[in-house]
């Protein structure tokens, strides 16, 4: 036994550090804040690190170590703390989070493809019949969810070799931006492409959609995505060899690095993209940026050093492949893995004779097909309804489908966050690691965190309200409501079921 404790409390803080950073930092979402915000969302992405994922960190480090055995994830956290009605409805939503991630996803993974290629996207040129662009990519991206559920379903031995593959690209992909931008400084003679015009620059958006301050507020709900999947960090304090010292350390050196390294990133694109210039354009949505802004990084660098137009051209366009192909690695990497993972955890977590038979039934490779089969359908349906019913050119279209993710992702942080105090509070659970030692700062920390996640989420609903885009409000808030009141009556007739059954 003691043998066995020795070799599975392996996780150094450094390791913790790694785990973090692999499963928080993403680079993509630089260039979405900067699409969104320009420099501005720089001190946003601090804000979020403060007040979001520095607090949100310590508290799912303690639930973790107080449930280090549950399957069940968050849903074994939040039933320990407020009971199962509001755990299975909280976690159904978070459930929902990851059927909305498939959905927008599935869209966006054909722009790599295409770029990879072309050297640029040309999604917005597919036809297929008489259908437009965004009907084209939607029954594609319907035709992605089918083979990715038929693979997964089949056994996925082999995918961990497409992530760790894609995640040492993306390292080169970091360096190699970061190389450029830093000669382009002293080739620039220490002007940016996007100028500093003082402390103005870093507050006010160049983009109209988030001038208001509400639109500016409403991005807290970007910054708060950028720096999700720290809930799965929760169950590890158990396998670390001195948590109580290691993990608050951990979380402290993580959210520094990852908030420092989100700003610089974000400064950095300053100095290669002017955002009237790149971003303001036509054709440019928040699916291809990535890959718009990386092929403007290659042109601007290979004129900086005396190419001609057409060969910075072709140098833009093959670090744009480049990138595509990292990012088409990384997405099939991840849809393979939540296409099952959070299904699985879920349904593995709730109680045994809440759901049919079949339901939780696992096949030969250990997977809940039938379950899984059951959520292609579902998250194929939804894409084609936002495709097909929302009439809308790429650029709202993906606008909308990243709304959505976001919203869906920070809506179950509230129960979370809002559990957590009565968690913290029964001293019937064994807490093995605590770090809000001190009821008041306990109290006033939720509480604060709870309003920065609500009113983030209030904000941006509120935005396309406020514009009139009905239709966009609806898709965005469409996804925790369906599930919430799904739910609900879900619970409530296998409550009434279990009633009755006592009864007889």
């Amino acid at each position: 036994m003691d043998e066995g404790n020795s070799t599975k409390k392996t996780i150094t803080m450094f390791g913790l550090i790694m785990m973090i950073f692999t499963s928080v930092y993403g680079f993509a979402n630089t260039t979405v804040a900067y699409e969104q915000m320009g420099l501005a969302s720089i001190v946003w992405y601090l804000f979020a690190a403060v007040f979001f994922f520095l607090p949100v960190g310590f508290m799912l480090a303690e639930y973790g170590s107080a449930y280090n055995e549950a399957k069940g994830g968050i849903y074994s956290w939040i039933e320990g703390a407020i009971g199962p009605r509001l755990a299975f409805t909280g976690t159904f939503i978070w459930l929902a989070s990851w059927e909305v991630w498939l959905v927008s996803t599935s869209s966006k993974v054909w722009i790599p493809m295409s770029t990879f290629f072309a050297g640029h996207d040309t999604t917005q040129s597919w036809h297929l019949g008489g259908l437009s662009s965004t009907q084209t990519i939607g029954l594609l991206a319907v035709l992605w969810i089918i083979f990715v559920t038929f693979t997964a379903s089949r056994g996925i031995d082999k995918i961990s070799k497409f992530t760790s593959f894609g995640g040492t690209m993306m390292i080169i992909l970091n360096v190699i931006f970061f190389v450029l931008s830093i000669a382009m400084i002293f080739l620039s003679g220490f002007h940016m492409a996007e100028p500093v015009h003082g402390i103005s620059t870093f507050i006010n958006s160049p983009n109209p959609e988030f001038a208001s301050p509400i639109g500016m507020l409403s991005f807290i709900v970007y910054a708060i995505f950028a720096y999700g999947g720290l809930e799965s960090m929760g169950g590890v304090t158990d396998s670390m060899k001195n948590p109580k010292k290691d993990f608050p350390r951990g979380i402290l050196i993580s959210a520094g690095i990852i908030a420092i390294l989100y700003s610089l990133t974000i400064f950095f694109w300053g100095i290669s993209t002017n955002w009237h210039d790149v971003i303001g354009k036509n054709g440019v949505n928040l699916a291809n940026i990535t890959y718009v802004m990386m092929s403007n990084l290659g042109y601007t660098f290979g004129t900086h050093i005396g190419m001609s137009a057409a060969a910075a051209t072709t140098l833009g366009a093959w670090l744009s492949r480049f990138t595509a192909l990292d990012m088409f690695v990384l997405y099939m990497g991840a849809f393979f893995v939540f296409i099952y993972s959070p299904l699985k955890s879920f349904i593995l977590g709730t109680p045994k004779d809440f759901w049919p038979k079949k339901v939780t039934k696992l096949n030969d490779k250990g997977m809940p097909a039938y379950a899984m089969w059951m959520q292609a359908i579902f998250v194929c349906v939804v894409i084609l309804a936002v495709d097909f019913l929302g009439g809308r050119n790429a650029k709202n279209l993906y606008a909308v489908l990243t709304l959505m993710a976001n919203v869906a992702t920070s809506v179950p942080y509230l129960f979370l966050v809002g559990a957590f105090p009565f968690f913290s509070m029964n001293d019937d659970i064994e807490k093995p690691y605590r770090f809000f030692k001190n009821k008041k700062f306990m109290w006033a920390t939720s509480i604060l965190v709870f309003l920065v996640v609500l009113f983030a989420i209030i904000f941006t609903l509120l935005e396309p309200i406020i514009e009139h885009a009905y239709m966009d409000a609806f898709w965005t808030i469409l996804g925790p409501v369906l599930f919430g009141a799904i739910a609900l009556i879900l619970y409530g007739a296998y409550a009434r079921h279990e009633r009755n059954k006592n009864l007889n």
